[in-house]
């Protein structure tokens, strides 16, 4: 009987203290010290092998994140880099602004699967890392349940921006999980996860519908999978309500020139579905019912150029003050006094020729249909501009630049994009000829840059060297070589 309560009291006692660790890992306060906090939270959590950790701090060395620099890395793949490197145990590094403990920059997992104890862990982390910016997994091994665990884990990150996930094939391709309507990330890649035409088709949605849009991505690299001309088309539907993308990447993706023409088609003016017709005169109705955005400015920026100037002031001043010494005389009499004084400091306003917004709190406008001739007008957009209250970006439906044409409603396109990157496909000179009148009706805005190399055609196309002569005119990096170089021949000269 002895040895049997001893037993009981042991596996009692070994249960307490799974359930002390247990809870002692979930109420575990992170403080942001990753040296300190990964190592702990691993042992609470049960993890017999722990990851290393190294520490690795940020050099003037480091690649930059200009735009070309991002384009290139969509072409060139370097395994053998520190950052994509495959380490023979389990290792999390961690680049760092400088050599305070709790300036990790970016987390790099390369090689080793994070399986649900690991994910928890990071999600505890990850949040308490206050300077984290990039997060980036490198056969990783996700699983669906781990990829919405690394959404929501993302999602409680401040200053989260870029997550690269590659080599990370998932049966379910819920990437768009990471770019609904409320995602903050504004740089994802993609590359190398075997996305299909599915895959594809969930991430043209998350880019746009009729009625939504994200609005904080701005690249997003595809390249080395397999959307296909389904993929591409699907791709192509989001862009066309999507600007807030710059820079695409679907390198070696298998398209031909079904898909690509879907997507020459959105970056030049393209005819409006019945969809998004209806769509845009429901935005039309309600912009029509509401306030505009102009008078609600205007009403604001004639209240802050109807404050009392300081003549009024102490005028209004004085007022009160001969008022106050009036003990004896009634309500009413203080009352007509008051109003005496405010009309007439207001006179005096409405003849005071002065430009300039004054500071402070406004006063009540005499109309809301006054419109502010010359400067003041100009003042009124700056204040507009630095006040922010118009925050809400105008909807691509209320582009002022659709136009009506042979009983069509034709939008002007996807401008907002600005890099395309269709390299290693199966694109013909068909494609080309697409491309390039939807460059041409750009004009000067749009594309800057459109990879189109290693396709089915000779590199001495006429219309190849057409799009790279356009486009050359336009990169305003070599605008800016040409400068340098003039500028040199000149100071030689």
């Amino acid at each position: 009987m002895k040895k049997r309560t001893e037993k009981v009291t042991k596996e009692k006692g070994e249960s307490g203290a799974e359930d002390d660790a247990a809870k002692s890992a979930d109420d575990y306060q992170c403080s942001g010290n990753l040296e300190m906090d990964f190592p702990e939270l691993c042992a609470l959590a049960g993890i017999n092998e722990i990851p290393l950790l190294k520490l690795r701090q940020l050099t003037a060395a480091s690649p930059s994140t200009d735009s070309r620099a991002m384009e290139d890395s969509q072409t060139q793949i370097s395994p053998g880099s520190p950052a994509t490197s495959w380490c023979p145990k389990p290792c999390i590094q961690a680049e760092m602004e400088n050599e305070d403990s709790q300036s990790a920059k970016k987390i790099i997992i390369s090689g080793w699967q994070v399986d649900e104890v690991m994910a928890e862990v990071l999600s505890k982390i990850l949040p308490s890392l206050s300077s984290l910016q990039s997060l980036k997994m490198w056969q990783a091994r996700l699983t669906d349940r781990i990829l919405i665990s690394l959404k929501n884990t993302v999602s409680m990150c401040s200053n989260l921006r870029t997550v690269i996930l590659e080599g990370n094939p998932i049966p379910e391709q819920s990437y768009h999980i990471l770019i609904g309507e409320d995602s903050m990330i504004t740089h994802l890649s993609l590359r190398n996860n075997r996305i299909g035409e599915e895959g594809a088709c969930l991430i043209g949605s998350a880019l746009s519908t009729v009625h939504s849009a994200n609005k904080n991505l701005l690249t997003l690299n595809m390249a080395f999978n397999s959307i296909g001309d389904g993929g591409a088309i699907h791709i192509a539907q989001g862009l066309r309500l999507n600007r807030s993308l710059l820079c695409l990447s679907l390198a070696n993706n298998h398209i031909t020139d079904t898909g690509a023409a879907c997507l020459a088609e959105v970056i030049g003016p393209f005819a409006l579905t019945h969809e998004e017709i209806v769509e845009r005169r429901t935005q039309l109705m309600k912009r029509d019912q509401s306030p505009s955005q102009v008078d609600i400015a205007d009403s604001k920026c004639e209240q802050t150029l109807s404050i009392p100037s300081s003549s009024s002031l102490e005028q209004s001043s004085k007022g009160t003050k001969s008022a106050s010494k009036k003990k004896d005389m009634p309500k009413k009499e203080e009352k007509a006094a008051a109003l005496q004084t405010a009309a007439t400091a207001g006179k005096k306003e409405v003849t005071k020729k002065d430009t300039k917004v004054p500071r402070g709190l406004g006063g009540k406008s005499e109309g809301k249909d006054k419109r502010l001739p010359g400067s003041e007008q100009e003042e009124k957009n700056s204040f507009v501009q630095k006040t922010g209250e118009v925050v809400e970006a105008l909807s691509p439906l209320l582009d002022p630049g659709i136009r009506h044409i042979d009983g069509k409603v034709i939008q002007p396109g996807n401008t907002a994009l600005v890099s395309l990157n269709l390299s290693g496909n199966k694109l013909t000179e068909q494609s080309l000829q697409r491309f390039l009148a939807s460059v041409v009706g750009q004009g000067e805005g749009g594309l800057l840059r459109l990879s189109l190399n290693r396709n089915c055609f000779p590199p001495d196309c006429e219309t190849f060297l057409k799009i790279q002569e356009m486009m050359s005119l336009k990169d305003p990096l070599n605008k800016t070589n040409s400068c340098q170089v003039d500028d040199e021949q000149r100071q030689a000269a």
